[in-house]
């Protein structure tokens, strides 16, 4: 794997790892957006939990790179989601959600194209 991909595959488990704990221990505001777009707090965890296993899928995926690959596609499909949730409640609250996807989308990108 490319010192790029290993790179962007650690940053993006950590901003994971941080998303995952927050929707496990949420804050006001976490509890907030997932009112927002109607999510109870059993889901918001199922979600969380997500996060934390792509998370584990993106670090193994250092020595093994099927599973980052896996894990990043995971994401993207996880928060292509998320972005149509804040769009279908009109919700102006979803640049994180762009921000998460682009980033998901170009850590897959670059795990696909460094593959091998």
């Amino acid at each position: 794997m490319h010192l790029t991909a290993i790179v962007l595959s650690i940053v993006l488990a950590l901003l994971m790892l941080v998303s995952g704990t927050l929707k496990h221990r949420p804050t006001a505001r976490i509890l907030a957006l997932a009112h927002t777009v109607h999510l109870s707090t059993g889901q918001l965890k199922i979600l969380g939990a997500l996060q934390i296993a792509a998370t584990v899928g993106l670090l193994a995926g250092i020595w093994f790179t099927p599973f980052a690959i896996a894990a990043a596609t995971g994401l993207v499909l996880y928060f292509v989601g998320a972005v149509i949730a804040h769009v279908r409640v009109g919700d102006p609250d979803k640049q994180g959600a762009i921000a998460f996807l682009v980033l998901s989308a170009a850590t897959l990108a670059l795990l696909a194209t460094t593959a091998g």
